[in-house]
């Protein structure tokens, strides 16, 4: 059994393709689980939303299979997103925060892998000890919301002092490249692996790298693994992280080698970038497919070691 912890959200995003017709449904752990449910895997959402879109949420988690355990709060989350540049570079405003999740639900105490994919500080290291207390569960971690804070709306990045021993508690962690630059002060893009040997030292199994259109790398303190991104237009790259993780945990739950979970991620997350929303038409045939062309890109490269 799968958990994923955050918050769910409802936003709005513009990029140079497309602009969404009012707030739609996302969030680091909903986006996860949305790409699972697509492959055909069960999840359960655990998060805080209000009563402003407690009715639409608990519709929209129904539609598309996904259990869920909501927790009341004066608001729901969301955020205005507006992206620009080369890079997937975006301004993110504060629309709405469903505050801190305070409780883990009993049903998911025997799950084999938690998820936390927090989108604005609701889960902290007192939360994730707690869970770890109570559960033999893996701990696979999004790092982007532990390292958000907002003034007056506007967000902004930070490295917390309880970051590093968050991190140490977790089997995986997946940091982007901004999240990498907040974490170490190092643009990834010119050393991806020292970023990588630098977070593994804090104490994760394993650290992920997703690097945008130059793909990403996995680090297990052996083996080094370059994955490529999957050549596609990225309409809207909101959720491409989360999904990746999706892809990433359907091969990692299976025991697949890292190579493999990797390509996985990269075409699960190509096929969300395609479009904009909960919608995005994923189909493992499909996923299968764009990793096979990944892996076959790969098949004469040899982990880094």
């Amino acid at each position: 059994m799968i958990t994923a912890v955050g918050n769910p959200v409802y936003d709005t995003i513009e990029t140079p393709h497309v602009k969404t017709d009012g707030r739609v449904l996302s969030g680091c752990s909903t986006n996860f689980c949305l790409a699972l449910a697509k492959l055909g895997v069960n999840t359960i959402l655990v998060g805080n939303v209000g009563e402003d879109y407690k009715d639409r949420i608990i519709s929209d988690l129904n539609k598309f299979g996904i259990t869920h355990k909501l927790y009341n709060s004066d608001q729901s989350g969301g955020f205005g997103l507006r992206y620009f540049g080369n890079h997937g570079e975006r301004e993110l405003r504060l629309l709405g925060d469903a505050g801190a999740i305070s409780s883990f639900p009993d049903g998911c105490v025997d799950s084999d892998f938690v998820v936390f994919g927090p989108i604005l500080g609701e889960v902290d290291l007192a939360y994730v000890e707690k869970v770890k207390a109570v559960s033999s569960a893996q701990i696979i971690l999004d790092p982007q919301g532990i390292l958000r804070n907002h003034n007056d709306g506007v967000i902004f990045h930070e490295k917390k002092e309880e970051t590093e021993k968050l991190i140490g508690l977790s089997d995986v962690v997946k940091p982007n490249e901004l999240e990498c630059e907040v974490l170490t002060g190092i643009d990834p893009r010119i050393d991806a692996r020292k970023h990588a040997e630098i977070i593994k030292s804090w104490g994760p199994k394993i650290v992920v790298i997703t690097l945008a259109e130059l793909g990403s790398v996995i680090y297990d303190g052996a083996d080094f693994f370059p994955i490529p991104a999957y050549e596609t237009v990225a309409k809207d790259s909101t959720g491409a992280g989360d999904t990746y993780m999706a892809g990433f945990m359907y091969g990692y739950t299976k025991c697949w080698d890292l190579r493999r979970c990797g390509c996985m991620g990269a075409a699960v997350a190509s096929v969300m970038i395609e479009h904009t929303g909960p919608d995005f038409p994923l189909v493992l045939d499909e996923a299968l497919r764009r990793q096979q062309n990944l892996l076959s890109l790969t098949a004469g490269i040899e982990s880094l070691n």
